[in-house]
């Protein structure tokens, strides 16, 4: 380690002290070539020195240089916000100063124009009092004139001006309530017409009774079973009477309720289709039946719902909705009517400038008291507003399902386009299928009810019972008495009689001259 750390020029000298002292020469001569040896190193060692020492110098300027750099650019930074800040600082005192400058103009304007406007009020007073002194004035040469006090004129001369007004005003009224007969009926006409017009609806066909068909006679024998068992459980579980008789290929399946029938008909189509037909059979196709029936009257209630375009209904709304399908009145669909009374409703609402979504909803709502799980005894308008209610409907929808036959007051716009509309669903012709015997026998009643009316001769009830022309003899009824008659019919039959839609009744008198040629 130590021979590491020797210099090359020891290691020289020591080398040349061996090589002359092997070779005799004097070792004065070695020493003195050390010496040179020396002085020469030491002089290179100075130069080197030297030369570090200046690259140190200019290293440590360098420094200091770059410092002083950095220095000065953080001052000139600092310089340069502190000069930005004055400028912010001055423009906000200029601004300060000029709404300072432009407050006192205002407020001296201010104070002009209110100096200005005192002046004029004391001139306004000054001539407010010359005027009252100049009319109580006259005032008194009016009533040293006339001979009547000031408040007796005015009197009179209210008095006067009333009764003009009254006539007047009578004059007018008269004449707008002649001009908005006119335009409402027309209006009301061409709005009913062009509605009935935009909606097609289908005839009455529904049937007190389901007829169910069967490929041959042979399986009315195994859905009576033994001893009538079968029958009997299928009667049981739906409800509704099964009727096998003569008739070639049918069972005759009869109950009020369409929804048991269709219970009744599917169970007992997948029987018939399974060929397994006993009691406990029976129970599992009815029960299993039911369910379905029950899903797909929730499918038709939201199937109806989005075909109108009706949203946000209680699911219990929907239901009673798709129920309507199973249930008529008059042989017309339930379901077919509420929805044509929706569709009616709401183009008579928008020809109106009302909501048609309103006057939709309200529409296909307005039976809903029809179709309930229980039987109450409540008239259905009734029932169906409280169950509207009961499921958060709208007030206005809810008071046109209670109004539209009139059991509770009309207290909304939509109210009476709904009642108008189901009027016209159910008496428009073809909607309601009648026994034929009933409508002979209410015709016979409209035409009995005109002829116990004395002077009336011959009575004839057209259009399908909707008009009954009354003739009655001119030598037994005047001219002033056939209004008096026709509203006297019209009342007696509106307060005896049921029917649908209205019934126009004209009594007819006329005056004729026989006499015959010979």
């Amino acid at each position: 380690m130590i021979i590491g750390v020797i210099s090359p020029w020891v290691c020289f000298a020591i080398g040349g002290a061996a090589f002359f002292a092997g070779t005799g020469l004097s070792f004065f001569l070695w020493q003195l070539m050390l010496g040179n040896r020396r002085k020469k190193i030491i002089t290179e060692a100075e130069t080197e020195a030297e030369v570090i020492k200046k690259e140190k110098i200019l290293q440590a300027k360098e420094r200091f240089l770059q410092l002083k750099a950095e220095h000065e650019k953080v001052i000139n930074e600092r310089n340069n916000r502190i000069n930005q800040s004055e400028n912010r600082i001055k423009q906000k005192e200029l601004a300060l100063s000029q709404k300072l400058e432009e407050t006192q103009r205002r407020k001296n304007e201010v104070e002009a124009i209110r100096e200005n406007l005192t002046q004029q009020m004391e001139l306004l007073d000054k001539r407010s009092e010359e005027l009252t002194k100049l009319h109580r004035q006259q005032v008194e040469q009016l009533e040293a004139v006339s001979g009547l006090s000031a408040e007796e004129a005015k009197n009179q001369l209210i008095d006067s001006l009333k009764e003009e007004a009254r006539t007047d005003a009578m004059s007018y009224i008269n004449e707008i309530l002649d001009d908005a007969k006119m335009t409402a009926t027309k209006e009301a006409k061409r709005v009913v017409l062009m509605a009935i017009q935009r909606v097609a609806a289908e005839t009455a066909i529904e049937n007190a009774v389901t007829v169910f068909h069967i490929d041959s006679d042979e399986i009315k024998g195994r859905i009576i079973g033994r001893e009538g068992r079968n029958i009997r459980a299928l009667e049981a579980a739906t409800g509704v009477e099964i009727i096998v008789d003569d008739t070639p290929e049918a069972i005759v399946l009869s109950g009020f309720d369409p929804v048991r029938r269709e219970i009744a008909r599917l169970a007992l189509h997948q029987l018939v289709t399974d060929g397994r037909i006993h009691p406990a059979r029976i129970e599992e196709i009815v029960e299993k039946t039911r369910k379905q029936v029950e899903e797909e009257i929730v499918e038709i209630g939201k199937r109806t719902t989005i075909d109108l375009g009706i949203h946000g209904l209680h699911p219990e709304l929907i239901r009673l909705v798709g129920k309507m399908k199973y249930r008529s009145s008059y042989g017309q669909n339930l379901l077919q009517h509420s929805r044509e009374v929706a569709n009616l409703a709401a183009i008579m609402a928008g020809e109106l400038g009302l909501n048609p979504k309103l006057a939709k909803r309200a529409g296909l709502l307005h039976d809903i008291g029809k179709v309930p799980d229980d039987e109450p005894e409540l008239p259905h308008a009734v029932l169906g507003m409280k169950l509207a209610e009961k499921y958060k409907e709208k007030p206005e929808v809810i008071n046109a399902i209670g109004s539209h036959h009139d059991e509770t007051e009309m207290t909304t716009l939509i109210a009476p386009i709904v009642q108008v509309c189901d009027a016209i669903s159910g008496a428009r012709p073809g909607a309601r299928r009648e026994v034929i015997e009933s409508y002979i026998k209410r015709l016979n009643e409209l035409e009995s009810v005109a002829l116990s009316y004395p002077g009336v001769t011959k009575t004839y009830a057209i259009q399908a019972g909707r008009e009954l022309r009354v003739i009655v003899g001119a030598d037994k009824v005047s001219d002033k008495d056939t209004e008096s008659l026709s509203f006297e019919i019209a009342r007696k039959i509106q307060n005896e009689m049921t029917y649908p839609g209205q019934i126009k009744i004209t009594v007819i008198r006329e005056t004729r001259a026989v006499n015959y040629a010979k």
